[in-house]
């Protein structure tokens, strides 16, 4: 299939697969200069562990609107190496968005994404090519050994991927991870159709047929951790919940239905207790603690059903998931010479 054809003879040697890799960037100016430096190592055509010929094509840097000096940055590396592509967005879009901003840019035969705070070791795309190659699959997921983070943000992302994987993806899919490994066709076809306010893996989960994982090796930043506090780490968990699908809402219905069951024997058990005139006198806690559990399923339900209604919103309004502009050093400083123009 990636032969090279000369006269009609396909050669021996065929060409090395192309890999994209992108980084979305807000803070990376600590760390971006070192996982670019190891990134280089892998431009020109080397071999997988299995033997098969594989290089970087290019690093795509998606600027999602982060500090200054984290575009500055940005400017230097693409300077020092011609392979390295800025993506300026007009403003902040979030991760998410960044990402699928790149790998719309991107033109590799697979895509490798990657956070910029050096967590992950970029050594390990030959792996995660030849799993891919093994196993038939579509989507290679790294699945580090161990997390840098505090013991209880562990737990809840543990916690959050199980419930996606188990209840809420369209299939069997495996344990996501932002360090991820697409075919290139497939995701650039995602990130081309995928709407606003959808979590990646959720709209990957959705075209892919296969997925699994691939054994890491993690690391600790290269920086002090801190991006997301737990508010946010929330926010992602709910937009995760939103983005699966209408399946939360069925557990809606589960629940009304569960409800009402529980009401209708309960009112079964009371109208026997009072013709029996075994039906003591109660007090306020038990009625108080019917009413706070309820309510807070009603509640629960209404939030649900108001996100649905809030994304649903947003893509009848035409929100753009993300917009792409040329450097604004160039716009607002045209007097400066740079080569990140994304139009060249």
């Amino acid at each position: 299939m990636f032969g090279i054809y000369t006269s009609g003879v396909a050669s021996a040697d065929p060409a090395p697969l192309s890999v994209s890799v992108v980084i979305p960037v807000y803070r990376g100016e600590a760390t971006l200069p070192a996982l670019i430096a190891e990134l280089a190592e892998l431009i020109d055509p080397l071999l997988t562990p299995n033997g098969r010929r594989f290089r970087i094509g290019e690093v795509l840097l998606v600027w999602d609107r982060g500090t200054a000096a984290s575009h500055d940055v940005i400017r230097e590396l693409a300077d020092r190496y011609p392979w390295v592509k800025p993506i300026w967005l007009s403003r902040n879009f979030g991760q998410h968005a960044a990402t699928l901003a790149g790998m719309t840019s991107s033109g590799g035969d697979w895509i490798v994404t990657m956070d910029e705070d050096g967590q992950m070791d970029p050594q390990y795309v030959g792996a995660m090519l030849d799993r891919a190659y093994a196993s038939g699959s579509q989507l290679v997921y790294a699945a580090p050994d161990s997390l840098p983070h505090s013991s209880m943000r562990n737990t809840g992302s543990r916690l959050a991927k199980w419930l996606f994987t188990r209840f809420l993806a369209d299939q069997q899919f495996a344990k996501f991870n932002s360090y991820r490994l697409v075919l290139g066709e497939v995701g650039r076809s995602v990130a081309a159709y995928t709407g606003t306010g959808v979590y990646l893996d959720v709209a990957l989960s959705w075209v892919v047929s296969d997925s699994t994982t691939c054994p890491v090796r993690g690391r600790q930043e290269g920086r002090p951790a801190g991006g997301y506090n737990y508010r946010r780490l929330a926010s992602h968990f709910g937009r995760l919940v939103v983005s699966s699908g209408t399946r939360p809402l069925v557990f809606v219905s589960w629940l009304g239905i569960a409800f009402v069951v529980i009401g209708a024997l309960t009112s079964i058990y009371v109208l026997f207790e009072r013709v029996t005139g075994g039906l003591p006198v109660t007090g306020w806690a038990s009625l108080l603690v019917a009413v706070l559990v309820i309510g807070g399923a009603i509640l629960l339900s209404l939030g649900i059903i108001a996100q649905y209604v809030g994304a649903s919103t947003n893509m009848s309004l035409g929100k753009p998931l993300y917009v792409i502009v040329r450097d604004p050093a160039l716009t607002f400083d045209p007097h400066v010479e740079s080569s990140t123009d994304p139009t060249e």
